[in-house]
């Protein structure tokens, strides 16, 4: 047996993707990282061999601007680029290539890490040492540091440690939640196998094995969904396990799933009552996609309320934006749906003070077993949700190590900074604004080749007809003096318009009602109607104009997206089956919906001019929707034509650091293995070529060039500093967009 010892500033245990994010975070900070994983490949439930989608605030496109940045928006965006047909094990390559690029960080693969030393009082403990065996290499490796990361879903590091947990579901009285039951249980959510099918072009037969369940004699037929061309995750409802200990009999859980999955393939390819001749099997899952066992307890336990009231923490760190998402104990045999859905009224936020452990003082975690009550972890528990909370935990260790502070003194005393390295990251933070004192770009002058100054979609592609409610969304900065549709009349009619305010920032549904108009209309086609619609708010916020239904008007759309403009329609049905989901019609994200018209516009005209994408938003302080758009536009770029966003200072500054951060419209949901695909593979908004100019000495300077770029920040690190009063952003060529689209530019010494 070969027996080593590694030495490091921080441990992360667990590759999920969570752990990734940590680990990679810390890394880049400058700290040494060993990032150790029992399996052997990254990615936990995303991964090739669990496959799994990597769900996340979006909703699966119920949320507005809500898909995460930083280090899970990298992996998004690159993976829409090199695997738009959403191949697992290209997935794999994402996620492992943002690894294998951090020179400080050291990957253990096939690592089981299941001995920890850890030593002082009950309510004060710390890690020593966590020990694991490589399998396959006969390695017996013992990792040292001074702090450490639970990634690993299950909790086994802080369990074995003496940290506090919870198991199981709270009593309503614990938190005052409506979904908790009233007396505490140790039931969790099940576990699931997936399964891959495809067409074989000839016909196949399939001889089930010995242990397939006969699922006619089970009530999966009548309450579940099943049809021959679906496979991978259309089949999240193979769930078993919630009434069992999803850790100690995963084995028995395992091979029931196999049974239930063989007896669903017979019971498409033999039952007669599918045409599925010619389809086989691709692949079958051999490890339950887990959802729940451990939750850490920290020095704030996130509950039902926090996430349905969007509670605004002092101490946030990242957001999510999922329902809470139960499912019934019974799983894939329960008689009700699949799983009930209770929304938010847009993306909640989540505290740091539930990253690290309330008596193990160096033990941060992150994932699916972090700081929050049964009923909150129907949401946290998505993949793209626990992985910005591993950016959030591995920036923490970070700092933790920079100021030989333990997790909860960061909190004490280092909080800001915390939450001002997470933005120059691009990390996932709403509302709040870069207060970076060493950021020279806040003191700068800006201006502009040119800048948008109209709210007007006028390019028509198509009609909708008004047969239910539709709404649309706009900035109004500093105010509204008025609003035009673009509507063909079949008969003359009266068209009823609402404007309403959506309350919080970060909504996107309406909230408080602002003003109404009617106007008289004659039959005829493509006329711009007025609507007296006015409103000068105390700060900049979104309008919500609602379009009340009328059997007579069709509004006009466009194929060309504007960004900060959003289409909704009212009462649009689920996009999942109610056999599975049972979701809230009522709740305002469900009953506005924005799914059938992503990208579409209706066609309308704000009558005031806006001042939402002006230059000085691109260092105005906020990185992503917040209010409005945030970020600067120009006018549409011409054949061969360029527009510039300028910094200008009254003296030299001397430029060491420049970071440009570009628009990769967070409202377009992404997905790791694409049950939907978009038309394009780099996000049009993108800036495809561009240079970065200083001006030293009176005479402007190429200072980089950048080609064919799909990624949204661009950290560029000078070999030189240089000495320069101004420097610009060149955009020659977007990616598809019509106009220079930039959401922040940075400069440090």
């Amino acid at each position: 047996m070969r027996t080593e010892t590694i030495l490091s500033d921080i441990t992360v245990i667990g590759g999920g993707l969570s752990g990734v994010c940590a680990a990679v975070a810390a890394a880049r900070l400058g700290k040494k990282v060993a990032l150790v994983h029992n399996r052997p490949v990254l990615g936990g439930n995303s991964s090739s061999e669990v496959r799994v989608w990597v769900c996340g605030a979006t909703a699966h496109g119920t949320n507005r601007y809500a898909r995460e940045t930083g280090i899970m928006g990298e992996m998004f965006v690159e993976n829409q680029f090199r695997n738009p047909e959403g191949n697992p094990y290209l997935w794999d390559l994402v996620v492992l290539e943002t690894v294998l690029a951090e020179p400080n960080l050291r990957l253990f693969l096939n690592t089981d890490v299941h001995e920890v030393e850890a030593d002082g009082s009950e309510e004060n403990r710390i890690i020593r040492s966590a020990t694991g065996w490589m399998m396959g290499s006969e390695r017996r490796i013992r990792y040292e540091s001074p702090i450490f990361l639970d990634c690993t879903g299950d909790g086994l590091i802080g369990f074995l440690a003496g940290a506090r947990y919870r198991l199981g579901r709270e009593a309503a009285w614990e938190y005052g939640e409506e979904w908790a039951p009233e007396v505490a249980d140790d039931i969790t959510l099940g576990s699931t196998l997936l399964f891959y099918t495809k067409d074989a072009g000839r016909p196949v037969k399939f001889v089930p094995p010995s242990f397939a369940k006969d699922i006619a004699q089970t009530q999966i037929p009548i309450k579940r969904v099943i049809r021959s061309g679906d496979s991978g995750c259309h089949y999240w409802w193979i769930e078993w396990g919630g009434e069992r200990d999803t850790v100690h009999e995963n084995e028995r859980i395992r091979d029931e799933l196999w049974s239930v999955i063989y007896g669903i393939w017979d019971y498409i390819k033999n039952s007669g009552r599918f045409e599925a001749k010619s389809m086989t099997l691709e692949w079958v899952g051999s490890i339950p996609g887990k959802r729940e066992y451990r939750r850490f307890v920290g020095d704030y336990v996130l509950n039902q309320n926090d996430v349905i009231g969007q509670a605004p923490f002092r101490d946030r760190i990242a957001f999510g934006g999922w329902s809470i998402d139960l499912h019934p104990p019974q799983g894939m045999y329960a008689a009700e749906s699949g799983s009930k859905h209770m929304h938010a009224d847009g993306v909640y936020h989540i505290p740091y003070r539930s990253l690290y452990s309330a008596n193990v003082s160096n033990l941060l975690f992150a994932g699916r077993n972090v700081s929050a009550s049964h009923v909150a972890f129907g949401t946290t528990r998505v993949m793209a949700t626990c992985a910005v909370m591993g950016e959030a935990a591995g920036t923490a260790a970070a700092l933790c190590s920079d100021k030989k502070l333990s997790p909860r003194g960061l909190y004490e005393s280092g909080l800001d900074e915390l939450q001002q390295t997470l933005l120059r990251q691009d990390a996932s933070i709403i509302g709040l604004a870069n207060g970076d004192s060493n950021d020279l770009a806040r003191r700068a002058m800006t201006k502009a080749s040119s800048t948008r100054t109209r709210i007007a979609v006028e390019n028509s592609t198509r009609t909708y007809p008004l047969e239910r409610d539709a709404a649309l969304l706009f900035p109004v900065d500093p105010s509204l003096r008025g609003l035009e549709l673009l509507v063909d009349v079949r008969e003359d009619t009266e068209l009823a318009v609402e404007l309403w305010e959506t309350g919080r920032p970060e909504n996107y549904v309406p909230s408080g009602l602002v003003a109404r108009a009617t106007a008289n209309i004659r039959k005829g086609e493509r006329q711009w109607v007025p609507f007296g619609l006015e409103w000068e708010p105390d700060s900049p916020q979104n309008a919500f104009v609602i379009i009340r239904k009328n059997a007579n008007v069709r509004l006009h759309q466009s194929v060309e997206p504007f960004t900060g403009a959003l289409a909704f329609e009212r009462g649009a049905l689920p996009h999942a089956a109610t056999e599975l989901e049972d979701h809230d019609p009522t709740q305002p994200v469900v009953e506005w919906s924005m799914k059938a018209l992503i990208r579409s516009p209706f066609c309308f005209r704000a009558v005031s001019k806006t001042a939402a994408y002006a230059p000085d938003k691109a260092v105005g302080g906020y990185k992503r929707p917040y209010g409005g758009p945030n970020l600067w536009v120009s006018l549409p770029l011409g054949d061969g034509g360029e527009e510039w966003l300028e910094l200008s200072w009254e003296n030299s500054v001397t430029i060491g650091e420049i970071i440009v951060t570009w628009n990769d419209d967070v409202n377009e949901d992404l997905i790791n293995l694409h049950h939907h695909r978009t038309s394009f593979d780099v996000i049009p908004e993108l800036a495809k070529n561009y240079r970065i100019e200083a001006r030293i000495l009176g005479e402007w300077t190429v200072v980089a060039s950048v080609r064919d770029n799909r990624r949204r920040t661009d950290r560029r690190k000078l070999e030189r500093p240089l000495v320069a009063d101004a420097m610009r952003i060149v955009v020659e060529e977007t990616n598809g967009a019509l106009c220079a689209e930039l959401v922040e530019v940075r400069v440090y010494a």
